[in-house]
């Protein structure tokens, strides 16, 4: 190769064909955009705000005394029908804990299956008797929704060991 040859190659590739950087126009442009984006939604939450419980809304029952644990006589958002089911009585977004511990011991026909269920449709079953299981969730319950846990056997579990509790996380304004 000669040295002629050499000074007429390029010394970096810095640019492909047809590719172009961004000019500090797009830039501008694009900060912008996500400037105003970032407003609208801050004024949106300010307009817009989420209804949060008014007081705490707590419900708990078990383990023994097998009864409803509330922090007032009744709160605001639920209220106990019966052992194991209460009945929601305000919008929201509501968070289920709960641990079912199974009695080992039981030797009845039923297989073991607890479910947490709302208007009697299962939305978690839990069917392992082998060890202690959680229970619960985030969901959206309406007025009038009625929760409950039940069990295949009222013998299946340890009632000792064994609850579920309920409270309002948020009232949303814009849930349906």
């Amino acid at each position: 190769m000669s040295l002629s040859h050499m000074e007429n190659m390029p010394l970096s590739h810095s640019s492909l064909q047809g590719a172009q950087r961004p000019s500090w126009k797009q830039w501008l442009l694009y900060s912008t955009v996500i400037i105003v984006l970032c407003s609208f939604s801050a004024l949106m939450f300010i307009f817009f705000p989420l209804k949060t419980a008014q007081g705490p809304c707590v419900a708990k029952f078990g383990p023994l005394p097998s009864k409803w644990q509330m922090p007032s006589p009744e709160p605001s958002c639920v209220n106990k029908t019966a052992d194991w089911r209460l009945k929601i009585l305000q919008n929201g977004l509501y968070l289920i804990y709960g641990q079912v511990a199974p009695n080992t011991a039981y030797k009845g026909r039923a297989p073991f299956e607890v479910q947490l269920r709302k208007n009697e449709d299962p939305i978690q079953a839990l069917t392992n008797n082998s060890t202690i299981q959680n229970v619960g969730g985030a969901y959206e319950f309406h007025a009038g929704d009625v929760i409950d846990l039940i069990f295949n056997a009222e013998h299946q579990v340890l009632k000792n060991k064994t609850y579920w509790g309920i409270f309002l996380l948020t009232n949303p304004q814009f849930i349906s």
